[in-house]
């Protein structure tokens, strides 16, 4: 299983200073995001999204160095789109990042692709375990040609800093 997209890897350079030793560990996470959901959409037209969404979605923990990352990693997203001449696409994008830690379904008259790729992170984040229509043989083909590289560990590293610094407010990121 190749996982190479030249927009994901031209986005990931550009960051690569900012993301230092942990550019590995989240380049693997934003590939197996991104392979989850061309699993689930065979629509050609929806591989940038889901390129620039997987690339974008976590970006906010390096840029402004915080667990509570959606609104950074947004607002980055509405810049890139802004330079590449999409802002036909910023809401869409914009809503994929903003709802891909939402625990229930997405459901609303939106794309599919939000409800995708909130599914896809979703399949990455629980080790496969959350499966959702995907096949458990699909699951570890992905995993195993992208591994881990210690991304989950350093997730929950930064859940529990997060825990101490804002115990009244530990997941910031979720929604129900």
């Amino acid at each position: 299983m190749i996982a190479f997209n030249s927009t994901i890897e031209d986005i990931l350079l550009k960051h690569k200073d900012i993301l230092g030793m942990d550019y590995e560990k989240y380049r693997n996470h934003v590939y197996r995001v991104f392979m989850f959901c061309q699993l689930m959409d065979g629509n050609k037209n929806n591989i940038d999204k889901y390129a620039i969404a997987s690339a974008y979605h976590d970006i906010g923990i390096w840029t402004d160095h915080t667990f509570d990352y959606l609104n950074p990693s947004i607002r980055n997203v509405e810049a890139y789109l802004h330079s590449i001449h999409r802002p036909d696409w910023i809401h869409e994008i914009s809503s994929m990042i903003e709802m891909h830690h939402k625990i229930s379904d997405f459901r609303s008259k939106a794309p599919l692709t939000i409800e995708i790729f909130r599914k896809a992170d979703w399949i990455d984040i629980s080790f496969g375990l959350i499966k959702f229509n995907l096949k458990k043989s699909d699951i570890y083909l992905v995993r195993k040609s992208l591994p881990n590289s210690g991304f989950h560990k350093f997730l929950l590293v930064l859940l529990f800093r997060n825990f101490m610094k804002h115990p009244f407010n530990p997941f910031p990121i979720f929604k129900l």
